[in-house]
């Protein structure tokens, strides 16, 4: 059964067949958002291309379509017709604007400065431009002369530079004569020295707070004090023998209490 054609869809029939120039004649006079839609969707393939070519730079390519497909509405809602030049011709800055905005503000993976990231953009076109010219890489001075800048800024933008694309913990690299994966965590972390410090600091602690008095005193002056046992029984009034008898007794104490620790 063939379904009778209504007004609607006899006129979005008009719309696809009307050419480009005709359309945004008539979208600049009627905002009508059928004939916006049809606009933007017959443009899209600029959005796609110019996103195209931003990939691989430190966002997904989808995020960086989706901020294309914006500037590109932007561009069919505020192209004039009047004006006698192309679409195309009109879109690829607006587009290209959005995208560099969107790079600029969320391609840091830490804030930087906004001085910092505009800077930073004008060292990497002034090392593109110096690199060929001088036919090998710039030095600092160079680069902060050729842009009317500091040596100090130039440095200070190269560093944070570091921070806008980092490479994961998780990359791999060869080992030599290995067939492990060695990841850059592998390679750049370290044993603190002072964690296992830490940990026995936090056991001496609760495990002395279990002892009583006697057995507090012995192990403080022992150990803390660096007294020795003569010394400690001597303020105990009691004999040497006792107090190295305490003494091991308090130590298998704490020897139970680790093996409750370690299972």
């Amino acid at each position: 059964m063939i379904t009778p054609a209504t007004n609607d869809d006899r006129d979005n029939v008009e719309v696809t067949k009307t050419d480009n120039k005709k359309l945004f004649k008539i979208y600049s006079e009627t905002r009508d958002t059928s004939v916006r839609e049809e606009l933007i969707s017959r443009h899209m393939y600029i959005a796609e291309i110019l996103s195209k070519k931003y990939a691989n730079k430190g966002i997904d390519y989808e995020d960086i379509y989706q901020v294309a497909c914006i500037g590109l509405i932007y561009a069919v809602d505020r192209f004039d017709i009047s004006k006698g030049y192309e679409f195309s011709s009109f879109a690829t800055p607006t587009i290209i604007g959005e995208i560099k905005k969107y790079f600029r503000d969320k391609g840091w993976a830490i804030r930087v400065p906004r001085r910092i990231q505009e800077l930073s953009q004008k060292v990497n076109i002034a090392r593109t431009t110096l690199s060929q010219e001088l036919q090998r890489t710039p030095t600092v001075d160079e680069l902060s002369e050729y842009l009317g800048s500091t040596p100090e800024e130039v440095l200070e933008v190269m560093e944070a530079g570091k921070v806008y694309t980092p490479q994961s913990l998780d990359t791999s690299f060869e080992s030599d004569g290995d067939d492990k994966e060695i990841t850059l965590a592998d390679l750049i972390g370290e044993n603190d020295k002072h964690f296992m410090q830490i940990e026995n600091n936090d056991f001496l602690s609760k495990a002395i707070a279990k002892l009583n008095e006697v057995e507090k005193k012995i192990i403080q002056d022992r150990y803390f004090k660096k007294k020795t046992q003569v010394d400690i029984a001597n303020d105990l009034g009691i004999s040497q023998m006792t107090v190295s008898r305490m003494e091991k007794k308090i130590i298998g104490k704490f020897k139970k209490e680790l093996e409750k620790i370690n299972g």
